[in-house]
């Protein structure tokens, strides 16, 4: 009896995922992700989650080396030189140069070594300031990002020039997606250099620990659209196993799902149960006023994806912070 051969999809095949920048917000969630899926056994997926500390992608030699050791099929490229808004204003040229050579390293090396399929990070930043809005994919290029970070902004930028190029001169399968504001568990919580939500979350600890009045940066009034790392996670995974094209996908809360910084603060000051003096520092600069997101190309793939909602996903993240505290990024 002959038993029929069963058509694997791409799903299905085996993958060996090399997730560069594998131990920061994004790739812990993967991780987290990966580890309780209910069909995980039933995957043919091996993960590697690095960090820096094991290679400096911005080394050429070290990378060859990284993807000898791991021989990866599949790139899931998360690491960057970030930063949040005060970080970037002083430094846009650091953030363009090294984040460059980061970037072509791992896209030339991964196509030297024949992965079949790299899926880069990329972020709302990159839009236009000076834009109609909801932004959307096609809007990537179409004029120049905002000045507080237009070295980060460009060479993300690039990276869909280097997908393209890749696909219509090699034809392999690059592809990017674009996160709105990351937060959960394992974010970067230093108050100078981390963006706004774990800036928020450590300064309202202190806030309380300290007895002392909790200032706010700004104004308050910038609006943003903020995803929860692990919701992300799930939907970065459905990109590595489902999603077919090269052009770079928003992965993101919908536009009704915005609030603004002064919301944002109000849900993490209920989370930690602060209850002292709340302050708006104006003298600091705001920075994009907003980068309103559609959704609406996910949601034609994935029209019943449920988001956590913000004040759950707020509680857990603060939850993490206060219990993790001597351990987290900060």
């Amino acid at each position: 009896m002959i038993i029929p051969r069963l058509r694997m999809t791409a799903s299905d095949q085996p993958k060996r995922v090399l997730v560069t920048g594998g131990t920061g917000l994004v790739g812990s969630a993967i991780k987290h992700v990966v580890e309780n899926e209910s069909d995980r056994n039933k995957r043919n997926e091996e993960y590697f989650f690095i960090s820096s500390k094991e290679c400096d992608l911005r080394n050429r030699a070290q990378t060859e080396a990284l993807f000898k050791k791991y021989q990866p099929t599949h790139v899931i490229h998360l690491a960057a030189l970030v930063g949040g808004l005060f970080r970037n204003l002083s430094r846009n040229l650091d953030f363009f140069r090294e984040n460059m050579e980061i970037n072509d390293n791992v896209l030339s090396v991964a196509h030297q070594t024949g992965v079949k399929k790299v899926i880069s990070c990329l972020s709302t930043c990159i839009f236009p300031d000076k834009t109609t809005y909801p932004i959307d994919e096609t809007m990537v290029h179409s004029g120049p990002p905002h000045e507080s970070n237009f070295g980060y902004s460009y060479a993300k930028r690039m990276i869909d020039v280097l997908n393209k190029g890749y696909a219509v001169q090699h034809g392999v399968h690059y592809t990017s997606i674009i996160p709105t504001n990351v937060y959960g568990p394992n974010d970067n919580f230093n108050i100078e250099d981390g963006h706004v939500l774990p800036g928020l979350i450590h300064k309202c600890y202190l806030a309380k620990e300290n007895n002392t009045p909790l200032t706010i940066w700004g104004s308050g009034k910038p609006l943003r659209q903020f995803i929860y790392s692990y919701d992300l996670a799930k939907l970065y995974l459905w990109v590595l196993r489902d999603y077919d094209s090269i052009e770079p996908i928003i992965l993101s809360v919908g536009e009704e799902d915005e609030v603004s910084i002064r919301e944002a603060a109000e849900a993490v000051v209920k989370a930690m149960n602060f209850t002292g003096e709340i302050k708006y520092d104006t003298t600091r600069a705001d920075g994009q006023f907003k980068k309103t997101a559609s959704n609406a190309k996910l949601r034609r793939y994935l029209p019943d994806f449920k988001f956590t909602p913000f004040e759950e996903a707020i509680q857990y993240t603060c939850d993490w912070f206060v219990k993790n505290y001597d351990r987290a990024r900060k």
